[in-house]
C-alpha cells in the first residue's frame, strides 16, 4: 500500500471510525459519491493498511458490512481503560447540580445560605460537591460562628466547559433559556442525574 491515504480511503476511514454500525458498500458508495468498485478497492487497501501495520484499529466484514474496531490484542487493557474511566464519572442528582448552580452564582456562599436559596437542607449535596472536587472551602465568614465559605473549583470549570465563573451565563440569560426549552437534560449531558438525596 502507497505511504498515504487516497482521498476516498481517508473518506471511508473517517466514516467507518465515527459509525456505531457496520456500514455497508452501497452506503459508502452513495456517501462518497463513488462507485462501488471504487470504495471496494478502498476498503481493501484500508483493511491491508490496518492489518500490516499493527495498529489498535483493525477493519472487520461484520453483517453484511464494515466497521472498524479495536484490536482484539487489546482487550484487556481496553477493559481496565473502561473500569477506570467509569469509576471516574461524575452521578450527580437534581438536587446536586441546583446546589453546584447555586455555588456558582452565589459565591463565596455559606451553607446556611445555600439552603436559604433552595429551602431545604444541604449537608448531604455539599458533602457530595465537595468529594467530587466540583466546589471548595474557601475560608470562613466573619461573623457569628464563622461558617465556612464555599466555591466552585477549576474542575467545574473544566467539566463545564468555563473559562472563568465570568463565562457563565446570565441570570435573565437562563431565565430565557428556561422559558423557550422543553424538558431535557441536554446542558448536563456529561452527568447522570441519580439519586443523591436531597
Amino acid at each position: 500500500m502507497q505511504p498515504f491515504l487516497t482521498a476516498l480511503e481517508r473518506t471511508v476511514e473517517a466514516i467507518l471510525f465515527i459509525a456505531s454500525e457496520p456500514v455497508s458498500t452501497a452506503e459508502l458508495a452513495e456517501t462518497t459519491g463513488s462507485s462501488t468498485a471504487s470504495v471496494e478497492a478502498a476498503l481493501s487497501s484500508l483493511r491491508d493498511h490496518y492489518g500490516a501495520e499493527r495498529h489498535g484499529l483493525t477493519l472487520l466484514a461484520l453483517a453484511g458490512g464494515w466497521q472498524m474496531v479495536t484490536s482484539s490484542d487489546l482487550e484487556e487493557v481496553l477493559l481496565r481503560f473502561r473500569d477506570v474511566a467509569g469509576s471516574n464519572r461524575i452521578r450527580l442528582s437534581k438536587a446536586a447540580l441546583e446546589t453546584l448552580a447555586v455555588i456558582a452564582y452565589n459565591q463565596p456562599v455559606t451553607r446556611s445560605e445555600i439552603e436559604e436559596i433552595r429551602g431545604v437542607r444541604s449537608d448531604r449535596v455539599v458533602e457530595t460537591l465537595l468529594g467530587h472536587g466540583l466546589v471548595r472551602v474557601a475560608g470562613r465568614k466573619k461573623g457569628t460562628g464563622t461558617p465556612l465559605l464555599y466555591r466552585t473549583t477549576d474542575r467545574f470549570m473544566e467539566l463545564f466547559g468555563l473559562d472563568s465563573i465570568a463565562a457563565l451565563p446570565s441570570r435573565e440569560e437562563l431565565e430565557d433559556e428556561l422559558a423557550n426549552a422543553s424538558e431535557t437534560t441536554d446542558g448536563v449531558s456529561s452527568f447522570s442525574t441519580e439519586g443523591e438525596g436531597e
